[in-house]
């Protein structure tokens, strides 16, 4: 398995045009990281410009019973505001290693997958789709069993529009496989995983979303989700997620996350989220940003970077001690049956529009 010490990957680039800030933080990481994480290549995305290698980093235990969490993003280029919070993890952890002993026991029984930037072509050409114009958040192959927003729940038409699934019937693109791979071998493959997939630019605040997203029937893993909701409010009493189905909101086709999980053995237990930070609030405080594609899905203004970067580590945080965890909070026999009734009745699903 290469790590970060292959040099010839992780070597500063000479040609700024062929890279990216995010792109050169990870690799600082991953460089001085070089002890602690294994890195993996699982894929290469080309361009009409540079290719970029496609790359996960692990930490923790490599027992294959162990717990494991998965933190992703960059799937929409645009959205770099969670990259960057995945980045500001990563280096967190490493500093803590040099003295955090906790820590060091605490990854002898849980391991801590990254995959920050899924889709490198679209983050370095400023787009949200990913070089061919596809979307990648739509670019699974299931259809939704409603109907979806106009072009927003994905479409077929073409890449000239927005929210593109890709050609009906092709192969997925190389990013949206190489994403389902990691989930199948590196999480999935596992008794208990957890998966969180940082997105911006939906909301005046903050949503953590879990499948479905293609229909309104409830996940066979409800009392889970329920038991860690339940978790977190008692953790982080001041929070101000939203947590919730994807389809509470609105239904699309072709999501990653409904396709990752309904591919998990039926015998482990699999939760992903996706964590949408609410980047109408940062527009609402600086409304020049909708000037900006940029600042449409991301802070701008340094102070607010600093904020959004600290207010959501503790979820991080809580989330991985949740995977470290799992054996002693996962629900068993009547009590999963309790949750189950208070899950169904919490997140009863909407009538369609």
């Amino acid at each position: 398995m290469p790590t970060a010490a292959d040099g010839y990957r992780f070597s500063r680039t000479q040609d700024a045009s062929a890279t990216f800030g995010e792109q050169e933080d990870f690799k600082a990481i991953l460089l001085a990281g070089g002890a602690h994480f294994e890195v993996q290549a699982v894929g290469e995305v080309h361009t009409t410009g540079p290719s970029f290698p496609l790359y996960t980093a692990s930490i923790g235990s490599a027992d294959p019973l162990a717990p494991v969490i998965g933190f992703f993003g960059g799937i929409h280029g645009l959205e770099r505001i969670g990259t960057q919070l995945i980045l500001a993890y990563m280096r967190a952890l490493l500093f803590r290693l040099n003295w955090d002993e906790l820590l060091h026991r605490q990854l002898q029984h849980v391991r801590l997958v990254f995959m920050p930037i899924v889709n490198p072509g679209g983050m370095w050409a400023h787009k949200r789709a990913n070089p061919k114009g596809v979307d990648l958040m739509r670019n699974a192959p299931q259809r939704a069993e409603s109907r979806v927003p106009f072009l927003a729940g994905g479409q077929t038409l073409g890449p000239q529009l927005p929210w593109y699934c890709g050609r009906p019937g092709a192969p997925m693109e190389t990013e949206s496989a190489a994403l389902l791979r990691v989930v199948r071998e590196q999480l999935a493959s596992h008794p208990f995983s957890l998966a969180l997939d940082c997105h911006s630019g939906y909301g005046f605040a903050d949503s953590i979303w879990f499948p479905y997203a293609k229909t309104r029937r409830l996940m066979a893993h409800l009392p889970e989700m329920y038991a860690l909701k339940t978790m977190l409010e008692q953790s982080m009493p001041h929070h101000d997620y939203s947590f919730e189905p994807q389809s509470n909101q609105y239904l699309l086709h072709g999501d990653l996350w409904d396709h990752a999980y309904e591919q998990t053995p039926a015998d482990h237990v699999f939760l992903p989220m996706t964590l949408e930070l609410g980047s109408w609030l940062w527009i609402r405080k600086n409304p020049r940003q909708l000037f900006s594609r940029h600042g449409i899905f991301n802070p701008i203004k340094a102070h607010r970077i600093k904020r959004v970067l600290r207010r959501h580590a503790d979820l991080l945080d809580f989330l991985t001690r949740a995977a470290y965890a799992a054996p002693g909070w996962l629900p068993v026999d009547e009590q999963r049956n309790r949750l189950l009734r208070l899950a169904t009745a919490h997140w009863r699903p909407r009538r369609a529009p």
